[in-house]
């Protein structure tokens, strides 16, 4: 699988991806937000590995892709889309801090949006962040997402719970705001 925006190639991991992934991966300040990381190098590793099976599994559900500048093949970091049987699905993007404010995370998380409306057929895409992330907050509203709320310690990870602030578009708001 690949997309392709004016600057990005979003395709599926290698195993020679290993050393870019890890650059982001094991970064604390990368990881701040997440639910995971940092990594050592075997988490990097046992990442790799499992979106290498995630890939060949059918029917596909979940949409992994490495996210690689076109201009120099070089690989920024990873977005994603995780399909429900519930016609929903669920993005997801981290990126090496040297990209960021760039852009690229919305325009990979824009392709992931188009792809799950006009292909898998989607009725709701959603995304969340942790509250501190503003980074990641305004890259949903960039994509359209409607902020919909504030979920207390609905997830432990890291040793402690954590809020979440949750985004989502409609198929019908996303095909508005892309009218050509």
């Amino acid at each position: 699988m690949q997309l392709e925006t004016e600057r990005l190639c979003l395709r599926e991991f290698t195993h020679e991806d290993h050393e870019a992934v890890h650059e982001y991966a094991s970064d604390p300040e990368v990881t701040t937000h997440t639910i995971w990381g940092p990594n050592s190098a075997a988490d990097t590793v046992d990442f790799i590995v499992h979106m290498l099976r995630m890939q060949a599994q059918l029917p596909r559900e979940a949409y992994e892709l490495a996210v690689v500048l076109k201009e120099s093949g070089k690989l920024i970091g990873g977005a994603g889309l995780y399909a429900l049987p519930s016609s929903q699905g669920e993005i997801g993007y981290c990126f090496n801090r040297r990209y960021w404010g760039k852009g690229y995370a919305t325009e990979a998380a824009g392709a992931l949006m188009r792809y799950g409306f006009r292909e898998l057929g989607l009725h709701r895409i959603y995304a969340t962040c942790r509250p501190g992330n503003l980074g990641s907050a305004t890259v949903m509203r960039k994509l359209g997402m409607t902020y919909e709320g504030h979920m207390r310690e609905h997830m432990f990870h890291k040793g402690k719970w954590h809020d979440s602030h949750q985004y989502s578009i409609l198929e019908h708001e996303y095909e508005k705001l892309h009218q050509a």
